[in-house]
């Protein structure tokens, strides 16, 4: 049959990215208190096109990941080099978007529940192999100001520690980066809270107030120190109670 993806292409324009996004696969990941964990990626993986071809292989992306079942971090490079091979490209691109699970305990009656973070792994070869990894934390902000000016309470909310990272040595993401996030925030989130751990949770948060500055700053503080990050961007987003906007900040290492 002719290969019409192959055909010659005179635009002279090489392509960035090409390839597929929104496919639904299984992983597995390492777990270091359960030693594995399953769950479900979206999928994109992606390859520069030449200027002088005219299209990719779409189905070969597929294959890259068929023939390897189910994909944990060990095979990130594999398929990337799968990808290369079986598309003659001189560059390949993977991102995986899944949810993490960890065992999280209440504060006062220790009663445990899962509860998930949203992840990310990012992974490209060209000449060398590079991967960031990203995790989502659900954590709490109390306004220092509002407290400040009120007679009484505070407005507090639910907010977002993002970590994306390059490390070069192994980073666990359900028992490191939770943590990180926690003790950055004004008080952490769980799962599951009796009223004493309500009680708890929502007075560490009065005593404790953040602007998102102050705990993108924490967070900061914490990734610098640890010397297994070579690069980081990290940002608390603070879902507000009391406006019609999120507030956010921001800081990446390097700039």
């Amino acid at each position: 049959m002719k290969d019409v993806q192959s055909e010659k292409d005179l635009r002279h324009i090489p392509l960035k990215h090409v390839g597929i996004k929104n496919l639904r696969w299984p992983i597995e990941l390492m777990d270091k208190e359960r030693g594995t964990q399953h769950s479900v990626a979206k999928v994109t993986l992606a390859v520069d096109l030449p200027h002088d071809l005219r299209g990719t292989h779409m189905s070969r992306f597929v294959e890259c990941l068929r023939t390897l079942g189910p994909v944990g971090l060990n095979e990130i490079e594999n398929i990337l080099d799968k990808l290369k091979e079986h598309l003659q490209a001189e560059k390949a691109f993977l991102q995986l978007e899944f949810p993490y699970f960890i065992t999280k305990a209440a504060p006062v009656s220790g009663m445990t529940a899962p509860m998930d973070m949203d992840c990310v792994y990012k992974a490209e070869k060209g000449e060398r192999f590079k991967l960031r990894i990203k995790a989502v934390a659900p954590v709490q902000t109390l306004c220092p100001c509002s407290k400040e000016i009120s007679d009484y309470g505070a407005h507090n909310q639910r907010a977002w520690a993002k970590m994306e990272i390059e490390a070069n040595e192994l980073v666990w993401l359900g028992e490191e980066r939770p943590a990180v996030a926690d003790a950055a925030a004004s008080a952490p989130v769980y799962g599951l809270l009796k009223r004493p751990d309500e009680k708890f949770v929502t007075e560490r948060a009065y005593d404790n107030p953040r602007f998102v500055e102050d705990a993108v700053r924490e967070i900061a503080l914490r990734l610098e120190a640890d010397k297994r990050i070579t690069w980081y961007r990290a940002e608390v987003e603070s879902v507000e109670s009391i406006h019609n906007h999120n507030a956010f900040a921001v800081v990446e290492k390097g700039e």
